[in-house]
C-alpha cells in the first residue's frame, strides 16, 4: 500500500461521504457536495501524478484508479439527472456512463490480445475528463436552473462531444482487430 493507492482508495471512500451530503436539508449542502466531488476531482489527478514521479505504480492502482474514477463521476451523474429531471441532462449522463462501459470493454478485450497499448489514455480523454470533473462540480455545487448551472450544463455537453470523439478514435485503433475473423 502506498499514498497514491490511499488517495485512490480516498476517492473511493468519499463516494457515500458525497451522497450523504448531497441530500442533506441545509442551504451549504451542495457547496460541501460539491467540496467532495473536487476533493475526489484533484486525487484522480494526484495519484497517478504521484505514482509516476514517485515509481509507485502498481497493479491494485492500475486496477483500482480507473474503477473510481469511473464510480465516481457515474454516481454524480445519476445524482444530477435525479435532479434536473430533464431529458437534455440524461442524454450527456447516458453518453459519459455507456462510453465508459463501452470503452473498459474494450480495453478489457485488448488486454486479452495483448494490445491494450493500442487504445491507451489519450490527450482527447485528458481535456475529457477535466470538461467532466469541471461540470459536474459546477452542477452539484449550485442551484439547479441557476446562470451558474447553466455553464456546468454546457460543460457537460462538450464533455459528452468530446467522450463520443475519444470512444470513437478507441474504436478506430481498435477495429482492424474488432474485425480480424470478418
Amino acid at each position: 500500500m502506498n499514498i497514491p493507492n490511499l488517495l485512490t482508495l480516498l476517492r473511493i471512500g468519499l463516494i457515500p461521504v458525497l451522497v450523504l451530503c448531497y441530500y442533506l436539508p441545509y442551504a451549504w449542502a451542495p457547496m460541501a457536495a460539491g467540496a467532495i466531488f473536487a476533493v475526489a476531482a484533484v486525487t484522480d489527478w494526484l495519484d497517478g501524478y504521484l505514482a509516476r514521479r514517485w515509481d509507485q505504480s502498481s497493479a491494485l492502482g492500475a486496477f483500482l484508479d480507473p474503477v473510481a474514477d469511473k464510480l465516481m463521476v457515474s454516481l454524480a451523474l445519476v445524482l444530477l439527472v435525479e435532479t434536473f429531471a430533464q431529458p437534455w441532462m440524461t442524454i450527456p449522463a447516458m453518453i459519459i456512463i455507456g462510453r465508459e462501459i463501452v470503452i473498459s470493454a474494450l480495453r478489457e478485450w485488448m488486454a486479452e490480445l495483448g494490445k491494450r497499448a493500442s487504445i491507451a489514455v489519450s490527450n482527447i480523454g485528458k481535456v475529457k475528463t477535466a470538461l467532466q470533473m469541471i461540470s459536474i462540480f459546477v452542477l452539484i455545487s449550485f442551484e439547479p436552473f441557476s446562470t451558474v448551472s447553466w455553464a456546468g450544463v454546457a460543460a457537460l455537453y462538450a464533455a459528452a462531444l468530446l467522450t463520443l470523439w475519444s470512444m470513437i478514435l478507441y474504436i478506430k485503433a481498435a477495429w482492424p482487430d474488432l474485425t480480424e475473423e470478418l
